[in-house]
């Protein structure tokens, strides 16, 4: 007959072991996710690849064609796209860990497991949404002629990147939007503005140099451009140092998201 022990502060020593044995429960929340968002629907995961595309469209015609930003010699469409897929897999895995909380709150007052798991299966689905788009990007580049470089195989470290600052922010809303339930309603509202204000629809060559120190003080900038010199090899001067900057605001709100979070998860089953 098995037996079960209950030992006072066995949790909170064993946290990060648990968080490691309940792996599969991860990937469980993870599939259900993207079953049930592309569920009823009549092109499915389609969706994925069509929603970076219908913006990227919008983003040309405005900044390319009205506007004529330069683009730094590459394809203006490639321009877009590769900064669109750096932004969109940070945006929709923070949004979806900010909301996947309160989403799972019958699963959260029943059971017990590391509740970490559960922001962290909203970003997994984002990476899903992010490799169904990618050869998609690989295909545009390889239409328009554009050559493929070495850097691509770094591309994988800027997807980590991305990943982690996702769940940095993600994890610090979730954790709020627990408590104030008004964080539901900033989120689309901080989506729409960074996307304007992030090097998404053109480069950071197009910024002015003297306000370009200013510029990189977004962390959504490195990201972006990172993701663009590894797709494209397309960089400017200031690249390296945006990329340090994001690098180092990750790290930062990571140590801070995931401290706040752990302090605050015993309250999430008697506030949701």
């Amino acid at each position: 007959m098995s037996r079960t022990v209950i030992q006072a502060g066995r949790t909170e020593r064993q946290y990060w072991r648990d968080l490691w044995r309940f792996r599969e429960l991860l990937f469980l929340l993870a599939w259900r996710d993207v079953s049930v968002r592309y569920k009823q629907t009549v092109i499915g995961i389609a969706w994925a690849v069509i929603r970076p595309l219908a913006t990227t469209a919008v983003m040309v015609v405005v900044f390319g064609t009205v506007a004529k930003l330069p683009s730094g010699g590459a394809p203006y469409p490639l321009l877009v796209l590769s900064g669109m897929l750096g932004w969109q897999l940070f945006a929709s895995g923070f949004s979806a860990a900010s909301e996947s909380l309160v989403g799972n709150g019958n699963l959260i007052s029943k059971v017990y497991f590391p509740r970490l798991i559960i922001p962290l299966s909203a970003v997994a689905v984002s990476l899903i949404d992010f490799l169904v788009t990618l050869p998609v990007l690989l295909g545009l580049v390889a239409w328009y002629g554009a050559d493929i470089t070495w850097r691509l195989a770094l591309l994988p470290l800027f997807v980590a990147l991305a990943l982690l600052a996702a769940v940095a922010v993600g994890v610090w809303l979730a954790a709020l939007n627990v408590k104030f339930r008004d964080v539901r309603f900033v989120i689309p509202f901080v989506l729409q503005f960074g996307v304007y204000i992030s090097p998404v629809g053109f480069g950071l060559g197009a910024v002015p140099e003297q306000y370009r120190w200013l510029f990189i003080l977004n962390p959504a900038v490195g990201l972006i451009e990172g993701f663009r010199w590894a797709l494209l090899g397309q960089a400017c001067e200031s690249t390296p140092y945006a990329v340090a900057v994001t690098v180092a605001a990750t790290g930062a709100t990571l140590v801070a998201g995931v401290r706040y979070f752990r302090r605050t998860e015993k309250t999430f089953a008697d506030r949701i």
